[in-house]
């Protein structure tokens, strides 16, 4: 079957590879019928995260059909259509119980490569380095899915692919991020990114019963998304001298009662601060460009909350006194997308949330690699790349 496979940091290639197979008889194999990229796959793409290796398969936002199931997969059937959130989860730990999905004991095969940075080990995700597995992901014809009856959602008959596929990440992710805040009637959020994860974040904080929402970004194709479908405010950081005075001026003075950061560790800024940013990551020096993190912690109000959805590493001047000084509460965590996927479903169904216009342009496999650039780049206006394989 055909895949999208790295070969090295900015080295993308559509390979030949061998169709998966059940290993276990609680797998799945589904047919992929659209899949996505996400921000923290160029992550990858640009080298800030280790441990892949040459001809791993990209790609961990999916929707597709049951081609054929494991032999102890109860509630899941050849034929259906099912959305698979992007990590695996046992569903019988300790952490699965608890609704902690992205935390499974018992889907990361290789923990022992995160436990010596993390002390601990996440689950497994697809498509998403051997630290957090080596599973094949869903750039690809097909893909496997474990523990098949706690992963696939079967998709509502009212639901087309492209409205479902974004339950796997992205949606799951952004509103997780604004349930973190724990809303209130009235409350001011303030979400720094204005990509895939950003804008369901900003729908979802309406939703929950924000009264103000703020997005921010630089580039006006996402700040239009953010206004006509998230019905958010927004800010140009690029037009304003301070993104924090600007949201004081916009909140009377006090500030954002929550702040999600939606970017993670290749965000773009101005100034000195960034300028320093970007040369200790280019030189190997850190990971992180901290620049939006930094600015919501100190942008949220006294006694808020912030919320971190952007993927991160190692950071230079983590500005902690600012959280204790103001009696910040964090909230953070990779997205445990089967606590949330029902409901977001429904709300597909019930009309309050449609996804789609995520999707801004269409791909074959073949041409992963120029989606890729565009997907880096901005390039004419995306938001998301979709493929079809």
């Amino acid at each position: 079957m055909r895949a999208l496979c790295w070969h090295g940091t900015d080295d993308l290639r559509v390979d030949s590879v061998p169709r998966p197979s059940l290993v276990n008889p609680k797998d799945a194999v589904v047919r992929v019928t659209a899949s996505t990229a996400c921000g923290s796959d160029l992550h990858i793409v640009d080298g800030y995260v280790p441990t892949m290796r040459e001809g791993d398969v990209l790609g961990h936002e999916f929707v597709g059909e049951v081609a054929e199931t494991g032999e102890a997969v109860e509630g899941v059937e050849a034929g259906q259509r099912v959305v698979v959130p992007s990590f695996i989860g046992c569903g019988a730990c300790a952490y699965c119980q608890d609704d902690l999905w992205s935390l499974c004991d018992n889907t990361n095969p290789n923990a022992e490569m995160q436990e010596p940075i993390l002390g601990d080990s996440t689950a497994g995700i697809y498509g998403y380095t051997h630290a957090f597995g080596g599973y094949a992901g869903s750039h690809a014809e097909y893909i496997r899915v474990p523990h098949a009856d706690e992963n696939c959602f079967e998709v509502p008959d009212e639901l087309d692919d492209t409205q479902a596929l974004f339950a796997s990440d992205a949606w799951p992710t952004g509103y997780m991020g604004a349930d973190f805040c724990d809303i209130e009637d009235g409350d001011t959020v303030a979400v720094w990114g204005c990509g895939g994860v950003g804008l369901m974040a900003q729908h979802s904080a309406s939703l929950m019963g924000a009264e103000q929402v703020i997005g921010i970004d630089r580039f006006p194709e996402r700040l239009n998304a953010a206004r006509e479908h998230a019905g958010a405010e927004t800010i140009d950081y690029t037009e304003v001298d301070s993104v924090v005075k600007r949201l004081d001026a916009m909140t009377g003075g006090r500030g954002p009662d929550a702040c999600i950061d939606a970017v993670g560790m290749e965000a773009h800024g101005t100034g000195v601060t960034h300028a320093y940013d970007r040369a200790k990551q280019q030189f190997g020096l850190h990971t992180d460009r901290g620049e939006a993190l930094r600015q919501a912690m100190v942008a949220c109000r006294k006694g808020g909350t912030l919320s971190i959805l952007g993927v991160y590493g190692l950071m230079d001047k983590f500005p902690i006194g600012v959280l204790i000084n103001k009696g910040i509460t964090v909230r953070t965590a990779q997205q445990h997308g089967q606590r949330y996927v029902p409901d977001l479903l429904d709300l597909a169904v019930e009309g309050e949330m449609d996804p789609s216009y995520l999707a801004t342009h269409e791909f074959a496999l073949e041409d992963g690699p120029e989606a890729y650039r565009m997907f880096r780049e901005k390039e004419d206006g995306m938001i998301r790349p979709v493929f079809r394989p």
